[in-house]
């Protein structure tokens, strides 16, 4: 029995996931989680580092790592990769000059082994502001559907209102769940 087994086995018993939440500087990441766990969201600074939140959703235990995004701590990223379930990937869809490089950090992000077969979910946050891209024009700019190597779903949403959240982790939980905590 290899080691993943185990921690498959492991997991399996908890019900345990741990979620990695990435994105460029300023995309809202800290906001979600907040938003997630029920914290004042109106005084929040850059994350120099991580935030990691553990709450219970839907009878599962989440793991939520929360990295920062700024270009100096991208390098970093592959530190937290260990054991990871799904990647929730956020993106400013107001921030258009920014895209491309949000585009070229997925891609690359997705290429990382140890991120092999983990879900992605990609949150268009900031679809509250005027001139915000639809969630079908991010999916064209990030070039969503040449990614064949990990299941994903694109969800347009506000992290200041909350809108949609709910419905992107309970997707995420699904179908980490439908992957790892099925029957032997």
């Amino acid at each position: 029995m290899g080691l993943l087994t185990v921690l498959k086995k492991m997991k399996k018993k908890e019900k345990e996931m741990r979620l990695l939440l990435l994105g460029l500087d300023n995309a809202g990441k800290t906001t979600i989680l907040k938003r997630f766990n029920g914290e004042d969201i109106h005084s929040i600074s850059p994350t120099l580092g991580f935030n990691i939140k553990t709450f219970d959703h839907n009878d599962y235990k989440l793991n939520v790592w929360d990295v920062g995004g700024q270009k100096s701590l991208r390098s970093y990223w592959r530190n937290y990769f260990e054991c990871t379930d799904g990647v929730i990937w956020v993106v400013d869809s107001a921030d258009k000059r920014r895209l491309q490089d949000c585009s070229v950090e997925l891609h690359s992000l997705l290429l990382e082994e140890q991120l092999a077969g983990a879900t992605l979910l990609i949150f268009a946050n900031k679809q509250d502001l005027p001139g915000a891209l639809s969630p079908e024009e991010i999916r064209q700019v990030l070039d969503l559907d040449s990614i064949k190597t990990h299941h994903w779903r694109i969800i347009k949403c506000s992290a200041l209102t909350g809108e949609n959240l709910l419905e992107g982790i309970n997707w995420l939980i699904k179908d980490i769940g439908a992957r790892i905590f099925t029957m032997d």
